[in-house]
């Protein structure tokens, strides 16, 4: 299966709380996507490796993506080595994604920015012939994406670009929210965290919103890259 986007989160629900209006989006438009997971979130104060498991299966669903895998990384403490590469390699090498989505280059947990290098050193080396891999028993082909783009998470870093997610934020909280054990519930009898308070919640929408207010659109998501983006025309910018 070649996919037009693979996404790759450190821990299930990475991906929904920063990239999922841009999944929504491409999957609406036709683009083929799927979503890999590092680790199991194990280590997550509130619910277990299980109900992440299937809280990610659903909100899978939600954005019609149409693969999800997890690689069970060892959730803080996985490296960015020769082992965890090749991992890695065998998934781009499997599904040959045009665009990678991966973790913020910086952020509060110390699994995004690790997360992030071990993807974007992967997708180099995926590209080597003399890397040689095999995946159920076949040689794979190398395979490099063309783009790696970095979505941003907790910390407020200064996109590159942004696009444009406008009509699908609604699609977007229904699969973080698809994560019910780690977010606001007043119900909850589980302790606290930074990411289980209201505030937290209402951040995913008004960051969006303050996006797309200095883009001239409804809601936006935000991307770092690691070189320049080339348009064709001054006129494909919005």
């Amino acid at each position: 299966m070649k996919l037009d986007i693979l996404a790759f989160g450190a821990h299930p629900d990475d991906i929904e709380l920063s990239a999922g209006g841009t999944i929504a989006k491409a999957v609406a438009e036709g683009r083929s996507v799927g979503m890999v997971d590092l680790t199991k979130g194990e280590l997550g104060t509130r619910g277990t490796a299980q109900t992440r498991y299937e809280e990610a299966t659903n909100a899978a669903k939600v954005l019609g993506v149409e693969v999800r895998e997890n690689l069970g990384f060892a959730d803080g403490f996985f490296l960015n080595d020769r082992k965890h590469q090749l991992e890695i390699i065998k998934m781009i090498r499997k599904y040959r994604p045009e665009i990678v989505l991966c973790n913020a280059v910086d952020d509060r947990h110390i699994d995004h920015g690790k997360g992030s290098k071990l993807v974007s050193d992967a997708c180099f080396l995926s590209g080597l012939v003399k890397i040689e891999t095999e995946l159920d028993g076949e040689a794979q082909k190398k395979w490099r994406p063309k783009h790696v783009y970095h979505y941003i998470q907790w910390k407020n870093l200064e996109p590159d670009f942004v696009v444009d997610i406008s009509g699908y934020m609604d699609q977007k909280m229904q699969s973080v929210l698809a994560y019910k054990t780690q977010f606001f519930d007043p119900n909850s009898k589980e302790p606290e965290t930074p990411i289980s308070s209201k505030n937290f919640t209402d951040s995913i929408e008004y960051r969006s919103r303050d996006l797309g207010r200095l883009t001239g659109v409804e809601h936006a998501e935000g991307y770092t890259v690691e070189r320049y983006v080339a348009v064709d025309s001054l006129f494909d910018l919005k």
